[in-house]
């Protein structure tokens, strides 16, 4: 399927690729298909990637893999929440927190409680709500990022 892109212009994405999001995301309900694109410029290695709207061009979220900014991170979901997507085989599983990204970059954070649960077997997936204060909705990073950054520059 060929799209044209806001963020990166006309972009190829196979079939296979394609993610289904059967109940459409929060505040998204109409917008069920998706494609994960990492930047090029930044190499598949990027803690960033985008989730890339396939009915909706000019709409894409930067998201990540949350145990990058919070190694603990493993909220209780309930397995009813998970039978849309055919429930989950562990070594199959992808789990993405988006990210916001403000004008003062020092504030950018990630929402730990509404993640992204990816069966990557099925291309499906799910938007869950963890029902636990222990994963806030702004969860900041930046000093997070930057601490990960200079080590890498250091080795």
């Amino acid at each position: 399927m060929r799209i044209i892109t806001k963020i990166f212009g006309e972009i190829d994405i196979a079939d296979e690729k394609i993610i289904h999001f059967p109940g459409g995301i929060v505040g998204f309900p109409d917008l069920t298909d998706f494609a994960l694109i990492h930047d090029s410029e930044k190499g598949v290695g990027s803690a960033i990637q985008w989730m890339q709207s396939m009915q909706e061009p000019a709409f894409a979220m930067p998201v990540m893999n949350p145990l990058v900014v919070d190694p603990d991170y493993n909220p209780v979901v309930e397995d009813d929440l998970l039978a849309p997507i055919g429930g989950i085989n562990p070594e199959s599983v992808l789990v993405l927190v988006t990210l916001t990204v403000p004008k003062d970059i020092k504030n950018m954070s990630v929402n730990l409680q509404a993640p992204f649960v990816i069966n990557a077997d099925k291309c499906k997936a799910c938007q869950v709500i963890v029902d636990s204060d222990q994963y806030p909705v702004r969860f900041p990073i930046y000093d997070i990022l930057e601490k990960m950054k200079n080590e890498s520059q250091e080795v």
